[in-house]
């Protein structure tokens, strides 16, 4: 066999060398694909909002239909308010939509306290427990409680549906102070006003 020269030896090295790199870059390939590997998952996160439902047993009825009233005359009403909300909150109540006439609004006063017994209509068995809305007249309340954030007779709920709240609202027609003709004056004018409860949802700034 004939000895290659030392012009072909070189050339073959060098022939040699991009093949090695091959290899090698190959050999490191292979490795990459035969790692160990590991992974954990928690699947199936999610996020849903709660419930805030409130309702009254009025069956969508007028708290108070009253007639013909005359001066000193009075009355009252309960109503139990029922919580249908899964997630804890607070009850405030306040007024809207006062129609006033004649000035009757500065004559009709009204309170409302919360407590236990009662049902719509009838304030048979009611235990007052507090009394967060003073009696004031219907114009004053229709300016210093009038929405939630004004409202009172507080009552905070803790999620559980079914919870319940009994009010008793309690109103007079008052002429104290008044001349007879402006007692005269009164007759046939009518006031109106809408005593609502609203529920909302307590605030959590520290929730996961």
């Amino acid at each position: 066999m004939k000895t290659p020269s030392a012009r072909t030896r070189k050339i073959a090295m060098f022939g040699a060398a991009p093949l090695a790199i091959l290899i090698a870059g190959g050999m490191v390939w292979q490795g990459s694909q035969a790692a160990f590997t590991a992974s954990t998952r928690n699947a199936g996160s999610a996020w849903s909002t709660g419930n805030v439902v409130l309702t009254d047993d009025d069956l969508g009825a007028a708290a108070f239909t009253v007639e013909n009233i005359v001066p000193g005359q009075a009355g009252q009403k309960c109503i139990v308010v029922t919580s249908q909300s899964n997630v804890p909150g607070e009850v405030r109540a306040y007024t809207q939509n006062l129609i006033s006439a004649k000035g009757l609004e500065d004559r009709i006063f009204f309170d409302l306290e919360q407590g236990t017994g009662g049902s719509f209509n009838d304030c048979t068995g009611f235990t007052p427990t507090a009394n967060n809305v003073p009696e004031l007249p219907l114009s004053t309340l229709a300016s210093v409680n009038r929405d939630f954030a004004t409202g009172g007779a507080p009552w905070d709920t803790a999620g559980n549906p079914g919870e319940t709240q009994s009010y008793r609202g309690t109103w007079r027609f008052d002429t104290t102070g008044m001349s007879q003709s402006e007692v005269n004056a009164l007759q046939g004018a009518r006031v109106g006003i809408d005593l609502v409860w609203e529920l909302q949802s307590d605030q959590s700034p520290t929730a996961p």
